[in-house]
């Protein structure tokens, strides 16, 4: 099955289901898209299955242009009203290469990760913020893997200037094999209406030994259904050493 045929079928159930999804009285912020993820956690027993559309990625340097696509999956499980497991993976890749030499192309699997997500206590109702810790197992193929095991530790603080205004700010601290990267990103949202926002953000990332990235963009969700989430993004590379361009098209349910 190609990526086209894939997301076409994803796209047509969620449009069909539509009309029959159950309305979720609290549907919880999803985490996709964007940098940051939500400081919101879903209630005990919910369940929420993110998905990209593909998500993709774009470099041109040293003579070699690159796209990546990946159909990114992350699924969600309230354990609690204030935590939730996560199981992240991206179960197929395809990579296109182009060069002197001529074309190429890859697919495969990605890295498999677990992660733990806990909305911590808030004195300030119009402050909120989530710590998310995840362990990801060097699972995937060799184009699309790792390489070694990456342990990440990630905060959002998030904070509603008004009922349409809202902004977060993120660090996150991943190691893997030795090697430690600090990543942080502010952005903020504006709520259109009940069914549309729109984001921009920014996002700086640095790893031991290497060049820092850095990255902006947009972003844009739409409520199809109070349970289904489409979304689309986009964020450009503001130095050589990021990806050109990355972002991508992708799906949120909730199921409660």
């Amino acid at each position: 099955m190609s990526p086209r045929t894939a997301t076409a079928l994803i796209l047509g159930a969620a449009l069909a289901s539509a009309g029959n999804a159950a309305r979720a009285a609290d549907a919880p912020s999803f985490d996709r898209p964007g940098i940051a993820f939500a400081t919101g956690t879903l209630p005990r027993g919910a369940f929420a299955w993110e998905q990209g559309l593909p998500d993709f990625e774009r470099d041109d340097s040293g003579g070699t242009r690159s796209t990546t696509y990946s159909a990114n999956t992350n699924l969600r499980l309230g354990l609690s009203d204030h935590v939730e497991l996560q199981l992240a993976t991206s179960p197929f890749n395809y990579l296109r290469e182009r060069d002197g030499d001529g074309r190429r192309s890859r697919h495969g699997a990605g890295d498999t990760g677990v992660a733990l997500k806990i909305a911590l206590p808030s004195s300030h109702d119009k402050f909120s913020w989530a710590v998310l810790g995840s362990v990801t197992a060097a699972s995937g193929d060799r184009e699309f893997s790792n390489g070694a095991t990456q342990y990440s530790l990630g905060t959002t603080l998030g904070y509603d200037f008004s009922d349409a205004v809202s902004g977060a700010l993120y660090f996150n601290l991943d190691r893997s094999d030795g090697a430690d990267t600090w990543s942080w990103s502010p952005s903020l949202s504006y709520a259109v209406n009940d069914r549309v926002a729109a984001y921009i953000e920014a996002g700086w990332s640095h790893t031991d030994h290497q060049p820092t990235t850095t990255v902006a963009g947009v972003g844009l969700t739409f409520m199809a259904t109070p349970a289904i989430q489409l979304d689309v993004s986009l964020d450009a590379g503001l130095d050589r050493d990021s990806p050109d361009l990355q972002g991508g098209v992708g799906v949120a349910f909730y199921f409660d």
